[in-house]
């Protein structure tokens, strides 16, 4: 069975682009390509027990089991060592990734507290987006009293597209709450 977002991207939003911006055929348009989310954990990636119960809240979330991350140098005023762990990240792509923008968009969001909205300056030059979340609680998955500490998490989500523009105008249909340009950005 097909999630409900990817249903709605192939049958509404794909001809909606292709109109809106004058594409030859539908392939033109912007789409998702992947969805990575990263967890750092810094001086706590040693210890193991923070590490499971962090990876299995990542699992928890995405439906996909987490990649640890080690350091790439050795650091001393960050208190780092080459090879020791850094934190947590997974790659969703096809089917799970559709299933976790539907989430993130319609359950997530909207839990989190003063939320007014994303900001629209994450777009890189290629038509990515990156943002962050300071709590990884707001996922209905993970419960509250079970988590040791709040978590932030880095969420990239890989857009194949002309410009940010494209990417802009693709998340907009995919009801993603953007701070709109007369609101406080």
């Amino acid at each position: 069975m097909t999630p409900r977002l990817k249903d709605l991207y192939l049958k509404e939003i794909q001809p909606a682009l292709k109109t809106q911006f004058n594409f030859k055929n539908l392939n033109m348009g912007p789409k998702i390509e992947k969805v990575v989310l990263n967890m750092g954990l810094g001086l706590d990636g040693n210890d193991t027990k923070i590490l499971k119960s962090c990876e299995e809240d990542l699992a928890k979330i995405t439906g996909q089991k987490p990649v640890v991350t080690k350091f790439k140098k050795s650091i001393s005023n960050f208190k780092t060592r080459k090879g020791t762990n850094a934190g947590l990240k997974v790659t969703l792509r096809k089917n799970k990734m559709y299933e976790f923008l539907d989430r993130l968009v319609n359950i997530a969001l909207p839990r989190i507290k003063d939320f007014r909205g994303l900001s629209s300056k994450g777009f890189d030059k290629f038509g990515n987006y990156t943002f962050g979340i300071k709590e990884h609680i707001i996922f209905p998955e993970v419960s509250f009293e079970r988590a040791d500490k709040v978590r932030g998490l880095d969420i990239i989500i890989t857009i194949s597209s002309k410009n940010k523009d494209h990417s802009l105008a693709l998340l907009e249909k995919l009801n993603f709450p953007f701070i709109k340009k007369g609101e406080n950005q």
